[in-house]
């Protein structure tokens, strides 16, 4: 099986495969679970905390991650082979909604991202195409590091959006049918086919693996930046698909 269908696979096996109300786990067994699935709430409060230039502690958004752990346990019932998918949603999804709970982007920065991206949006018809990392510096003015700082918080946002489509997709508390579970997973698998190479790495190698964009950077051999590029069309291209089926 290629990579689309197994990442696809995986987000469609999110789905609780146990009846409508799952059952109860005891304080025991809801602490061992707690700990064996504690080194996830750690790889994604890494991946998230290094986009975010610390605007939560880290330690409280290992809490919050837990959390939303927490939760996925009571939802799903006793872990299985495809837990892992459904309670990473669920860890992402309670720490995002903290971010956006507390403002996370004040409204000067909003505004300094909208105005950026409207300069891009103007090179890009000044010249008829997506303009370079270079001439987007040059034609806006902005040194590397101002240039990394704005990628980063668009991909924040974008990836922030994303993932509540994804939420959706697993919010319901009672189980999907088979026919809901395959709309699920060939709605993915179309997405996924629509982006090249490089974006379908990237994207695997983000939600599935949950490394940094510069871990992805470095196993890519390119910039941080060229990744946060190329997550950001990989991310457009799937919503646009997702939210279109």
């Amino acid at each position: 099986m290629g990579y689309v269908e197994e990442f696809a696979d995986a987000y469609a096996e999110s789905y609780s495969e146990h009846g409508a109300a799952p059952l109860a786990h005891s304080v025991a067994d809801e602490q061992k679970h707690l700990l064996a699935y504690a080194p996830l709430v750690k790889r994604i409060v890494r991946q998230l905390n290094s986009q975010i230039a610390g605007a939560i502690d880290r330690d409280d958004m290992e809490q919050i991650g837990l959390m939303g752990l927490l939760e996925a346990l009571r939802r799903y019932g006793e872990p299985d082979g495809a837990f892992g998918s459904y309670a990473s949603l669920r860890i992402r999804g309670a720490i995002l909604d903290e971010l956006r709970r507390q403002d996370w982007r004040p409204r000067a920065v909003r505004q300094q991202s909208h105005k950026l991206r409207d300069g891009v949006r103007a090179l890009t018809r000044k010249l008829g195409r997506e303009p370079s990392e270079h001439e987007i510096m040059q034609g806006l003015a902005l040194t590397p590091e101002a240039y990394q700082a704005y990628l980063m918080d668009e991909n924040a946002e974008l990836i922030a959006s994303f993932d509540e489509i994804l939420q959706e997709s697993v919010s319901n508390d009672s189980a999907p049918s088979p026919e809901d579970q395959l709309v699920v997973r060939r709605s993915l698998e179309q997405a996924l086919r629509g982006l090249d190479e490089r974006e379908q790495r990237v994207v695997q190698m983000y939600y599935e693996f949950e490394l940094s964009y510069k871990e992805i950077a470095a196993v890519l051999d390119l910039t941080d930046a060229r990744v946060c590029q190329l997550n950001k069309a990989a991310l457009n291209k799937m919503k646009a698909v997702l939210q279109g089926a």
